[in-house]
């Protein structure tokens, strides 16, 4: 991303889009609601911001999966998961490894054997949740890559 300043604040996108924030708030909600682990969906949403290089959602989703208790090393390592199998179950490595199809290689589809892998991890409906996952994190990034939300500021010593 550029050095240059934010073109669009995040609060002002909102107010401004309130029915497209309002759609990926309820996107979001749902998935929650599903039961998908709220640890996995924001390692999940970490892992695509990197990809996508999206500072602000970055940003939002470690204060989230701070607040919701996620271990250090898994925030530490999400970027290099592929090299720590030892700190990700093989649910969550599934899910990584989904995410990384869906948000930097889309072009290249998903492959029938990862998707068979991904699916024997999230049966049923959780599979289409986790997907709605993936897609809302995707495009929350172009979004605010596009406008260069800045990373939202949080005050460490509270």
């Amino acid at each position: 991303m550029s050095s240059a300043s934010t073109r669009i604040a995040y609060e002002t996108f909102v107010r401004d889009a309130a029915p497209v924030a309002a759609a990926l708030s309820a996107m979001s909600k749902a998935v929650d609601a599903s039961g998908l682990e709220k640890s996995l969906t924001e390692l999940l949403k970490i892992r695509a911001s990197q990809i996508n290089g999206c500072a602000f959602c970055i940003q939002y989703h470690l204060n989230i999966a701070r607040e919701k208790a996620v271990p250090r090393v898994k925030l530490d390592l999400v970027a290099a998961w592929h090299e720590a199998p030892e700190s990700f179950s093989e649910r969550e490595r599934a899910a990584l490894a989904y995410t990384e199809a869906l948000s930097a290689k889309l072009h290249e589809g998903v492959s029938d054997a990862l998707y068979e892998d991904v699916a024997r991890q999230f049966p049923g409906e959780q599979m289409a949740f986790l997907t709605a996952a993936v897609a809302n994190i995707n495009a929350w990034n172009r979004i605010a890559v596009a406008l260069r939300f800045a990373p939202p500021v949080r005050d460490e010593a509270a």
